[in-house]
């Protein structure tokens, strides 16, 4: 596989366990508040206590997720900064023809 190759199954793979983390934290959460409805007072509490303890992991796992993506976005930066300083006039035609397929589609949609 290539680097990109690895990069973009890599983002697919984090984003795939943040969506599992939110679904898991959701049924828990809602698993809860079903205990709090029928609970007492002290049962009351100890699922709140639950549930913050569960949230708070919740947020530490989005924060390690999100370190992650800056340091791969940062990782692509500068790979494209080196590829523009080694290969400008390739980098110029490609913003070239970008350029002229947007204008290419803007000119349709009128």
């Amino acid at each position: 596989m290539s680097v990109e190759t690895d990069a973009v199954a890599g983002a697919q793979s984090q984003k795939d366990k943040l969506v599992d983390d939110i679904k898991s934290v959701m049924a828990d959460a809602q698993e809860l508040l079903n205990k709090a409805r029928t609970s007492s007072a002290e049962g009351y509490s100890l699922v709140r206590t639950e549930l913050e303890d569960r949230l708070g992991e919740s947020i530490v796992r989005l924060q390690e997720v999100q370190e992650e993506l800056k340091a791969r976005a940062r990782s692509a930066a500068k790979a494209t900064d080196a590829y523009v300083h080694e290969n400008p006039w390739k980098a110029i035609g490609y913003v070239a023809l970008a350029g002229l397929i947007v204008g290419m589609l803007f000119s349709r949609t009128r």
